[in-house]
């Protein structure tokens, strides 16, 4: 920030890393200079997904995104949403793509907003989901 330059978060567990995912991270840093991640921890996502995920480890997930050329920094959170890193970076714009429910990003919003930030929404990807990943896996390997 001290060097003006334009700093741009996102969020989300990015388990089993895919295309899409790949995608929103390129699209988020062209929205600005410095991409920083907001990693849902193994805790924050078994709260969200269930118990039988993540199936990547968190540590393991932040090293592929920290390898990522558009990714400049990953951090990992505990909580449901990643609102104290968020209030701590006060970026310029925060992404989000893909499937999100409006009631539950609407406080992300409101707080990227509070300080004159920007919150943008790319669309999901079809076809592309963790979710169809393992189904595909089941389906060929298991049935």
């Amino acid at each position: 920030k001290i060097k003006g330059k334009l700093i741009v978060t996102t969020s989300g567990s990015f388990d089993i890393l895919h295309y899409a995912h790949v995608n929103l991270l390129e699209k988020a840093k062209n929205q600005g200079d410095i991409l920083i991640v907001l990693l849902n921890s193994d805790i924050s996502i078994k709260k969200n997904k269930g118990d039988k995920r993540p199936i990547v480890s968190q540590n393991e997930r932040a090293k592929m995104l920290a390898a990522l050329e558009c990714v400049d920094y990953v951090s990992i959170f505990d909580d449901d949403k990643p609102l104290d890193y968020l209030s701590k970076i006060k970026g310029d714009i925060h992404v989000k793509g893909g499937s999100f429910i409006e009631e539950r990003i609407k406080e992300e919003r409101e707080l990227i907003e509070s300080w004159g930030g920007k919150y943008k929404t790319f669309e999901l990807e079809e076809g592309y989901s963790t979710t169809n990943i393992i189904n595909r896996i089941i389906d060929t390997y298991i049935k």
